[in-house]
C-alpha cells in the first residue's frame, strides 16, 4: 500500500510539474529573447487564459470523474454524460456568441473565410479537450492496472509464503520424532531450538522482509537439527557469515534449498556431505548449497519440488530482475547457487 501511494504521489507531482512547465514555458521564452517582462506577463497571461480550463478539464477527470463513475460498475454511462455535460457547458456560451472581426482582417480574409476559421478554432479546442480526458483516462488505467497487478502479486506471494510454513514445520517434526530414539538428551536440547524455529517462522516472518542476521541465526539452528539425523559418515559444513551493516531480506527464502539438500544429499550407506554457505559483500547476498550426488538421483529429480517451485517464484516477485539461479549436477556433486541485489 505504502509503495502504491509513493508512485501515486510521484505520477501527480510528474504531472503538475508537465502542467506548471506548459503554462510557464512561453512566457520563459519571451523573457529571454526579449528581456521585457511586460511582453512577458502579457504572453504568461494569454496562456494562462488558454491552458488553464484545459487544466480544470483534465483536473477535473482524473481527480474525479474517473474514480467516482468510470471505476465503479454500472456507473460508466454517468462518466459519459458529466464530460458531455462539462464540455458543453464551456464550450457553448463561445459557440453562441458572435465574434467581431477585425475589418483589416475582414479585408484579408473575407467574412466566410473568417467563419470558417472561428469554427475550425472551435472545433479545434473541444478535439483537444476531448484529448485531455482521454489522457486522464489512458493514465489512471495503466495506475489500476499496475496496481491490481500488484494485489495479485502479493496475495500469491502470501499464498506461497504460508504453503511452505507447514511443509517446513512437519519435515522438522520428523526430525525431532527421530531424535528422541537416537538421544533424549540431545532431543530435549533441540526442543529448545524448534522454539525458536516454530517462533520465527510463524511470527517473525510474517514481515515482508527481515534482518539477515535473524534469517541466519534461523538456519544455522535449522540446519543443527537436520545434521542431528545424519550419521558418522555425513559431513556437514556452514558458513553464513553476519554481514556487518544492516541488512533486509525475505524470510525463509533460502530453505527449501537447505532442505533439498539433506534430503538428497545424505545416504546413510555412503559417505555423503551437505555445505552451505551465504555472505554479504557489495550489496549483494550470495547462497550456496552442495551435497553428495549419488547415481541413481538425477538433476532432474533433486533441482525440482514444490518448495523449490514456491522459492523460484518468490525469488521472481520479490526480487525482479535482481536475482540469479543457477543448478549444476557433475558425476558426485550437486550444487545450487543464488544471488540477490538487496
Amino acid at each position: 500500500m505504502a509503495t502504491r501511494n509513493r508512485q501515486n504521489y510521484l505520477i501527480d507531482l510528474a504531472q503538475l510539474i508537465a502542467w506548471v512547465g506548459l503554462m510557464l514555458a512561453p512566457s520563459l521564452v519571451d523573457l529571454t529573447i526579449t528581456r521585457e517582462v511586460s511582453s512577458s506577463l502579457k504572453i504568461l497571461s494569454g496562456t494562462l487564459h488558454l491552458m488553464l480550463p484545459l487544466f480544470v478539464v483534465y483536473a477535473l477527470n482524473y481527480y474525479l470523474l474517473i474514480p467516482l463513475f468510470l471505476h465503479k460498475a454500472g456507473k460508466a454511462k454517468w462518466f459519459f454524460l458529466s464530460n458531455v455535460v462539462l464540455l458543453v457547458a464551456w464550450n457553448l456560451p463561445r459557440m453562441l456568441k458572435t465574434p467581431e472581426f477585425p475589418q483589416e482582417t475582414l479585408d484579408q480574409f473575407g467574412e466566410q473565410g473568417m467563419w470558417a476559421f472561428y469554427v475550425g478554432a472551435l472545433l479545434a479546442g473541444i478535439f483537444v479537450q476531448v484529448i485531455l480526458i482521454a489522457m486522464a483516462v489512458g493514465i489512471r488505467h495503466i495506475m489500476r492496472t499496475n496496481e491490481e497487478k500488484m494485489e495479485v502479486a502479493q496475495a500469491e506471494l502470501t499464498w506461497l509464503k504460508h504453503q511452505l510454513n507447514p511443509h517446513f514445520l512437519f519435515n522438522t517434526l520428523n526430525n525431532i520424532s527421530s531424535l528422541t530414539q537416537i538421544d533424549p538428551d540431545k532431543a530435549q536440547e533441540s526442543i529448545g531450538q524448534l522454539s525458536d524455529l516454530l517462533r520465527y517462522a510463524l511470527y517473525d516472518s510474517e514481515a515482508n522482509q527481515v534482518p539477515l542476521s535473524a534469517e541466519i541465526d534461523f538456519m544455522n539452528n535449522y540446519i543443527d537439527l537436520m545434521a542431528l539425523r545424519c550419521n558418522e559418515s555425513t559431513t556437514v559444513q556452514k558458513e553464513l557469515e553476519e554481514p556487518m551493516e544492516h541488512v533486509q531480506v525475505a524470510p525463509l527464502l533460502f530453505i527449501s534449498l537447505v532442505e533439498n539438500a539433506f534430503k538428497h544429499g545424505v545416504n546413510a550407506r555412503y559417505p555423503s556431505f551437505v555445505r552451505v554457505s551465504m555472505h554479504y559483500a557489495g550489496g549483494e547476498l550470495h547462497f550456496r548449497a552442495e551435497n553428495s550426488l549419488f547415481g541413481k538421483q538425477g538433476s532432474d529429480h533433486i533441482g525440482s519440488g514444490i518448495g523449490l517451485d514456491n522459492m523460484k517464484r518468490r525469488l521472481e516477485l520479490l526480487y525482479p530482475g535482481r536475482y540469479t539461479y543457477s543448478q549444476k549436477a557433475d558425476s558426485n556433486v550437486y550444487s545450487v547457487e543464488v544471488t540477490l541485489k538487496v
